[in-house]
């Protein structure tokens, strides 16, 4: 099914027309499609959810070797391709909806009884971030998360402080969950071709975060302040940015950063999300509940 020609002849006996605003990228890859599973560690008790499913190629890898496969799928339009690819799958469900709206929780509770599930996906590049985003932040019972995306999103998931690709996505993801590298992919994998290369990575969610929730969200707000102006010293930026600034004057950023140890001089790019959750701790006790 997952030749070049397989993948034509099902295309065109449903007449399905791509949609580049959906960023439609098909693999046809066995190995790829195994790498993917492999990282992932499926287990044959695990449940899965699939964002994306497309024609279904990983959807059968999937099903394969776990207990239970949901996958999301925004297009309606590749549902009758999906009911024969995966006619012989009887722990496969598709569900119509779009990741970002649809209510994650009550699926979870439906098909995995609110049992701990594992995410797989070959994401779309124009929404990745908000994705891996939805899962990090939420209350969902996942263990971790299989993705692939573009080369250059991994590579600024995975980037060092001090490097070009730190920055605020980096920061965050670190915070939610251990990151690990998969496997790299070229755009000859998949149909159509993209114009740009992939990666396969994993995040393993974290038991537990450094911060509370008050102090977690001076801690977002100091990563925006930080990344929104790479050229500012810490202490410019933080002290002008408008939801810190409200907090304190320069003198008070300051006393702030002298008490996490912290060089007011460095740039926000040279900080770990370690150094910045102490940032935020350090402003948490030294703010009443109603600052926040």
């Amino acid at each position: 099914m997952i030749s070049p020609s397989q993948v034509k002849k099902l295309l065109d006996r449903h007449g399905f027309q791509l949609k580049r605003s959906l960023g439609q990228n098909f693999l046809i890859d066995a190995n790829i499609l195994n790498r993917i599973v492999e990282g992932a560690e499926i287990k044959e008790d695990d449940n899965v959810l699939e964002v994306g499913p497309g024609i279904g190629s990983l959807t059968r890898a999937l099903a394969r070797v776990c207990a239970k496969v949901v996958a999301v799928e925004i297009d309606r339009a590749l549902f009758p391709i999906l009911d024969e690819t995966l006619k012989d799958y009887d722990n496969a469900y598709i569900i119509h909806g779009d990741i970002l709206k649809i209510d994650l929780g009550k699926i979870m509770t439906e098909y995995f009884e609110g049992e701990p599930f594992k995410v797989v996906a070959n994401l779309p590049y124009y929404i990745t971030s908000p994705i891996l985003m939805t899962f990090l932040e939420s209350d969902l019972p996942y263990e971790d998360i299989t993705v692939m995306v573009q080369s250059e999103v991994a590579d600024r998931i995975m980037a060092t402080p001090g490097t070009k690709d730190y920055g605020l996505l980096t920061v965050a993801i670190n915070y939610y969950a251990e990151v690990f590298f998969i496997a790299k992919v070229p755009p000859s994998v998949f149909m159509p071709r993209p114009k740009v290369s992939s990666q396969v990575i994993k995040l393993v969610r974290k038991a537990d975060h450094m911060l509370d929730k008050s102090a977690e969200e001076l801690f977002f707000q100091v990563i925006k302040a930080a990344f929104s102006k790479r050229r500012k010293t810490l202490l410019n930026a933080l002290s002008s940015y408008p939801s810190i600034k409200k907090i304190g004057d320069k003198v008070y950023i300051r006393e702030i950063l002298g008490k996490a140890n912290i060089d007011p001089a460095r740039r926000g790019e040279t900080l770990d999300y370690e150094e910045f959750a102490c940032i935020a701790q350090i402003l948490r006790q030294h703010l009443s509940p109603y600052d926040i």
